[in-house]
């Protein structure tokens, strides 16, 4: 029988408003992790700073931004107005207190709940502020949001603004590191969006002077088929072109600045306006499909008190650009009805190459029908028939709080995926099989995709035939082993994304499982191992010759030990693709025929089994 819990005015408990954040963090900065994901925490709290830098800017405050990130202390310094000395301690350690309530004051701005700082200050084992302001300044410091230190309001010289300087704590986001190409991508996305601010992070200097135009130039792999089209109005700016190469659709959207990943009314009524415009344009009612496949497009609006389906503000929920203006369908539809039908009168060589486009992509798609309704039917029958795919619980697209950590690893053979599956996480994690190695998809036509059954399964179990808006899983983790063939099966995976949808891996969702080569233990302890350099390290540390087990495939890890691997600890490594290379040439080096630079590549650096066997 079940043991009673009273319920009395004792089990009712006031928290204080750090001790909430850290009880609840996720609904404050959406997850946690160690910063392998662009959308982990320690990202969030960087973010929540520089929007208050970002407002100060857009008000016509401040036109630099210095950042610096070093040995997990970020400092961020702003020329803006500077804090009202008075209220320095209250605006970062008192809930709903900020300027932001005001809208006169704050009319478009990105953080409208007065959270943010307070989030990053309770969730920072040091977090310091200081404001400098009409030749005076104030500073307080705090240890997990509370205050430790304060200094009475003195004299300086010192150039008005503000100065946030933060420690993440270890204690709420473990043994966690900031990746540069992160940091980088966040830092190019405020400059994009903000022309004329210049950021400095760590020495390097990120500023735009053609906005969504520069976001583009600097995204897009391969050739287009048409110069980027670049239309700016009041409060809203477009930039799209087609990419040549490229399938599906690829779209960055932002509010008020902010970068909106997972999309939300603004990025839909896009889509919608861009298909109505040409459809308007050409007198044709072409398919919505046509007119969107392989397109790249940014685009950037401003709302007056935006309202976001999460505090981490990934997807936009207005519906209205602010309280007394139009819907944000009928805004945005209205500028592209505008803007881009005159911009295709004026300029009929693009018109004609969008034209050309829609048209191939019909008959590619016709081409297609009969092979797509059997590729369904084949991937239904799998779902029900098979245990290629052992689904979890909750999905990206569902409105639980615990969507972010939604993952699909995807296995070789069922040895691995049994361990896994066995140890997983069912609400969040799931398991995809692979049965033998993938094709090689370089330079392959979209028609592969529904006539390979591994790519068919995959692409239905991860939802994205018509595009990454529905994808089911956050995380994408290629778990293979760490021998010659794992490695070919992860270059055959991405291959096979980066071919035909890129933007999984431009938006993060693409990794790679690390798990650990040895097991180093003896009676008292076991350590596990993920190079060579921890091996040795552990049969140091223990001594006494050590049972030394050398793992050479995921197959022989017990379920037991793989919980130790995909849970809270879990290491992956996220597939990145830096900003100055080119996808098609990637892809042609590594995936394409032998050519002699990768074969001198590869003798240059040919290493011998006996070269790597200690002495």
């Amino acid at each position: 029988m079940a043991k009673e819990v009273k319920y009395t005015e004792d089990s009712i408990r006031t928290l204080e408003w750090n001790e909430h954040i850290r009880l609840r963090p996720g609904m404050y900065i959406g997850k946690l992790g160690d910063g392998s994901s662009p959308d982990d925490g320690i990202y969030i709290l960087l973010k929540e700073v520089l929007d208050n830098c970002i407002d100060e800017f857009v008000m016509g405050n401040g036109k630099t931004i210095e950042v610096t990130i070093k040995d997990k202390t970020v400092r961020v310094r702003d020329y803006g107005r500077g804090i009202p000395l008075g209220k320095v301690v209250d605006v970062v350690s008192k809930i709903n207190t900020g300027a932001k309530y005001d809208s006169e004051a704050f009319k478009k701005s990105v953080g409208l709940n007065g959270v943010g700082t307070k989030a990053v200050n309770a969730l920072s084992s040091y977090f310091s502020v200081q404001a400098f302001r009409e030749g005076k300044t104030k500073s307080a410091e705090f240890n997990i949001g509370n205050l430790t230190k304060e200094s009475k309001i003195v004299d300086s010289d010192a150039r008005q603004g503000t100065l946030v300087s933060f420690i993440p704590d270890e204690k709420v986001f473990g043994n966690y590191h900031f990746i540069n190409e992160y940091v980088e991508k966040m830092l190019w996305n405020y400059a994009y969006l903000n022309t004329g601010l210049s950021i400095v992070y760590n020495g390097q200097k990120f500023q735009s002077e053609n906005g969504l135009l520069d976001l583009l130039t600097q995204n897009i792999s391969g050739p287009i088929l048409y110069p980027t089209i670049h239309l700016k109005g009041y409060d809203i700016e477009v930039a799209m072109t087609h990419s040549n190469q490229q399938y599906g659709e690829e779209y960055y959207s932002f509010v008020n600045g902010q970068h909106t990943t997972q999309g939300g009314t603004h990025q839909g009524a896009f889509r919608e306006a861009v298909v109505k415009t040409i459809r308007d344009f050409f007198k044709k009612d072409f398919e919505a499909v046509d007119v969107r496949t392989s397109i790249i497009a940014a685009v950037s609006i401003k709302v007056q008190e935006p309202v976001f389906e999460s505090q981490t503000k990934t997807k936009l929920g207005s519906q209205e650009v602010g309280p007394k203006g139009p819907s944000v369908k009928a805004f945005i539809g209205d500028f592209l009805k505008t803007e881009l039908d005159n911009f295709l009168h004026k300029n009929p060589e693009t018109a004609q190459a969008i034209l050309q486009k829609i048209q191939q992509s019909e008959r590619e798609r016709k081409d297609l029908q009969g092979i797509q309704k059997l590729a369904r039917d084949r991937a239904k029958k799998a779902s029900l028939h098979n245990k290629k795919l052992r689904d979890c619980r909750t999905h990206l697209t569902s409105n639980d709080e615990r969507k972010l950590e939604t993952t699909l690893f995807i296995c070789e053979g069922d040895s691995a995926s049994g361990s896994i599956t066995k140890t997983r996480d069912v609400n969040t994690q799931a398991v995809f099989s692979l049965k033998g190695k993938p094709l090689n998809a370089f330079g392959l036509t979209k028609k592969i995709v529904y006539e390979n059954e591994e790519f068919n399964l995959l692409q239905s179990a991860l939802n994205i035939e018509d595009g990454i808006e529905n994808l089911r899983y956050n995380n994408i983790v290629i778990a293979t082993d760490a021998d010659v063939d794992g490695m070919h099966i992860r270059l055959l995976l991405m291959t096979f994304f980066l071919q035909f949808f890129p933007d999984l891996v431009k938006n993060g969702h693409v990794y790679i499982l690390q798990t650990p080569l040895f097991r180093v233990r003896n009676k008292k302890e076991t350590i596990y191992c993920y190079s060579e350099e921890e091996r040795r390290a552990a049969i140091a540390k223990l001594g006494a010759k050590p049972e030394i087990t050398r793992f050479k495939g995921l197959g022989e890890i017990s379920p037991d030990e793989f919980k130790l691997f995909i849970g809270k600890d879990m290491r992956k490594d996220p597939v990145i693709i830096g900003k100055d290379k080119n996808i098609v040439e990637l892809l042609s080096y590594y995936m394409g025929k032998n050519t002699q630079e990768r074969q001198d590549f590869i003798i240059e650096n040919l290493v011998v089994e006996k070269d790597l066997v200690e002495e």
